[in-house]
């Protein structure tokens, strides 16, 4: 009984990858608007729904208590740099019509984790380990040799998920609190910038029109909600089984790039694609054997 999965659990985290994996959608309609205001505004409308989160699910004292600690604050500020870069990174592909590319990124990102707890955090890898990074690695030498200019943008978003989810391991703060102090840190930039867009005529943000302002304001819940769905998820279910249902995400945004955006896949970027999702297949693989194992 200790293996099966909580189905409240479950259906949680699979609604949390497909929103997160539909927000190309969200963001494309506001093609017109800088990345830079799309995320000042991402953070302001995130914060009070995030501290009402907060009240509901009774977190407001581990979230004062992570702001007014300094040894805390001190990673939590750093993981607010590194999640803000992934953020303005994110959105600037995706209005700029680059989604193969961001979606790219969010499949590195596992493979990448792995790397660098073997590198930086003691951790070992056995032979299938060994073998689906080897492989991811050649997908990426085949992308930098075929298609140079987007490749920047892959492994800047996997780099920066991934330091971010190391920094976070360092920082013992919740999901929710963790992201509410980070969102109260990016604050004051965030009003400064908001202000600033906000009072230049030359751009189409914040009072250009009604149906803009409100995806402006939208934006928080949309970092807010699928948050909460995979912090009540994370809680309640392996997080082996987790780690399968997030290849959810890139996969649905891979399907929106190529047959509703129409970006190109040329060989060479298909194949590197293909290369990654076998190295995928194998980690998982070795995962689900592991998991019979126990």
């Amino acid at each position: 009984m200790e293996n099966r999965i909580d189905k409240g659990a479950f259906i949680a985290a699979i609604t949390a990858y497909t929103m997160w994996g539909f927000m190309p959608l969200f963001f494309r309609q506001l093609s017109g608007v800088p990345a830079m205001e799309i995320i000042a505004h991402r953070a302001l409308w995130a914060v009070p729904l995030l501290c009402a989160i907060m009240a509901l699910r009774r977190q407001l004292p581990e979230f004062w208590s992570a702001i007014t600690s300094f040894k805390t604050l001190r990673w939590m500020a750093l993981s607010a740099l590194l999640i803000s870069g992934n953020w303005i990174l994110y959105v600037w592909a995706v209005i700029n019509g680059h989604i193969l590319a961001s979606s790219l990124g969010y499949y590195l990102n596992p493979l990448l984790n792995i790397l660098v707890g073997t590198l930086f955090l003691g951790e070992t890898l056995n032979r299938i380990q060994w073998t689906a990074v080897g492989i991811a690695v050649i997908g990426v030498l085949v992308l930098a040799v075929g298609e140079p200019g987007t490749l920047w943008i892959s492994i800047s978003l996997a780099s920066l998920f991934c330091f971010y989810g190391v920094v976070r391991k360092f920082a013992p703060v919740g999901a929710i609190p963790g992201l509410a102090v980070e969102t109260t840190l990016l604050m004051p930039i965030a009003m400064f910038a908001a202000i600033w867009f906000a009072h230049d005529d030359t751009i189409r943000g914040w009072g250009s029109d009604g149906f803009t302002t409100t995806l402006l304001v939208a934006g928080g819940a949309i970092t807010a909600i699928p948050l909460l769905l995979f912090a009540t998820a994370a809680r309640r279910m392996p997080y082996s089984v987790i780690g399968f249902i997030q290849y959810i995400g890139p996969t649905i945004s891979f399907l929106l790039g190529v047959f509703l955006y129409h970006e190109p896949l040329p060989d060479m970027r298909l194949i590197s694609f293909i290369l990654i999702w076998t190295a995928l297949i194998l980690f998982s693989w070795d995962t689900i054997k592991k998991m019979r194992a126990m």
